[in-house]
C-alpha cells in the first residue's frame, strides 16, 4: 500500500519532470498556483475513475445487516388502505411489507401516526384485530457504496447463498404471480435500495460484499481502509502504489498542458496493470481441473474388506 503524502507525490514527481517555479511547493492543498490546483484536479479525478475500474483489495468491504419483522394487530376495512386500532407502530417504515389477512401480495407500508398504519395498497375485507406481520424487506446501502462484487450475497442464517440480482420481467413475476415464495432469497438493487423477496416473516443475517468508492486514506487512520473519495489534506495518502501515482501525475499534467503524452501514458497503463496483477494475490490455475468429491464417493471405496 502506498505510504506518500500527496504533497510528497506532487513534490518529486513536478521537481523529476523540471518544473522550476513552483516544482516543490510547500502546500497541495489550498495552493493558489493554477498548475498546483490544476495537478491536484487532475490526481483527483484520475483517481476516482482508477478506483472504478478495479476491484481493489483495500476498497473492498464486507457489509452485514439483519432482516427484521414484528407482529402487530390491527382493523381492517375493505378497499382502505389505512389499517388502524394497531397494536403498535413501532419500528414501521417505508422499507416493511405488511402480509396478514386480507392484505394483497406486495404490499408496502406508505406511513405510520398514531394508531394507524397505511398501505398502498388496500385489503379486500373488514376484519378486526388482524395479526398482520410486518417485514423488512429494503435496506440502505453504505454511505461509501459504489457497487456489489457478484456472488457474495449470502443468507447466513441459512448458509444459503441469495439467489439474484432478478431482472425487471422475474422481479415482477415473484411480486405477483401465485407461486412466488420459496427457501431461497431473492434479491436485486432497486431505487437506491438493497431489495430481497420474500418478505421473511423471520429475523435473518443477510451480507454481501461490496466495493467503497473511497480510495484515499487519513494518515493517522487507525486502520488501512479509505475513508475519502478525494485528497483535501496535504498528509492523506491513497490505496494505489507511488509507482502507479507518479505515472499518473506525469501523463495527466502533459496531456492537460497539451504535450505529446503518447509514451507516458504507455507507461501509466503499465504501471495501473502492475498495481492489478500485484493487488490482491492469484489463485493457481489447473491446467487439468477436476471438481472434488465433497462427500464420500468412489474415491474413499476401499477395493475390499467393506463388508466385514
Amino acid at each position: 500500500m502506498a505510504n506518500s503524502t500527496i504533497l510528497s507525490l506532487v513534490q518529486t514527481t513536478l521537481q523529476a519532470m523540471g518544473v522550476a517555479t513552483y516544482g516543490n511547493p510547500s502546500t497541495v492543498i489550498g495552493n493558489t498556483n493554477q498548475d498546483v490546483v490544476q495537478t491536484l484536479a487532475l490526481v483527483n479525478i484520475a483517481g476516482d475513475e482508477a478506483a472504478r475500474e478495479f476491484d481493489w483489495e483495500s476498497a473492498t468491504k464486507q457489509h452485514n445487516f439483519t432482516a427484521t419483522f414484528y407482529t402487530y394487530t390491527g382493523n381492517t376495512t375493505a378497499d382502505s388502505t389505512s389499517v388502524t386500532s394497531m397494536s403498535s407502530i413501532a419500528n414501521l417504515d417505508a422499507t416493511f411489507m405488511a402480509v396478514g389477512g386480507s392484505i394483497p401480495q406486495d404490499t408496502f407500508v406508505v406511513s405510520v401516526s398514531g394508531t394507524t398504519a397505511v398501505l398502498n395498497r388496500a385489503p379486500t375485507s373488514t376484519a378486526s384485530t388482524v395479526s398482520i406481520t410486518f417485514s423488512k424487506v429494503l435496506f440502505a446501502v453504505a454511505s461509501d457504496f459504489d457497487r456489489l462484487v457478484d456472488r457474495t450475497n449470502w443468507d447466513k442464517t441459512k448458509h444459503w447463498e441469495m439467489l439474484g440480482p432478478r431482472t425487471p420481467q422475474e422481479r415482477e413475476w415473484l411480486r405477483s404471480g401465485y407461486i412466488s415464495t420459496g427457501p431461497r432469497i431473492r434479491w436485486w438493487k432497486m431505487g437506491g435500495y438493497f431489495s430481497i423477496w420474500p418478505p421473511l416473516g423471520a429475523t435473518e443475517e443477510l451480507s454481501y460484499e461490496y466495493q467503497s468508492k473511497y480510495w484515499v486514506l487519513v494518515t493517522a487512520a487507525a486502520t488501512p481502509a479509505p475513508t475519502k473519495q478525494s485528497f483535501t489534506v496535504d498528509t492523506d495518502t491513497c490505496i494505489f502504489p507511488d509507482s502507479m501515482m507518479r505515472a499518473l501525475i506525469r501523463y495527466k499534467y502533459f496531456e492537460a498542458k497539451g504535450f505529446d503524452a503518447t509514451s507516458l501514458a504507455i507507461k501509466y497503463q503499465e504501471q495501473l496493470d502492475l498495481a492489478k496483477a500485484h493487488d490482491a494475490g492469484g489463485r493457481t490455475l489447473s491446467m487439468a481441473a477436476r471438481a472434488s468429491d465433497l462427500l464420500i464417493g468412489w474415491g474413499q471405496i476401499p477395493d475390499s474388506g467393506y463388508g466385514s
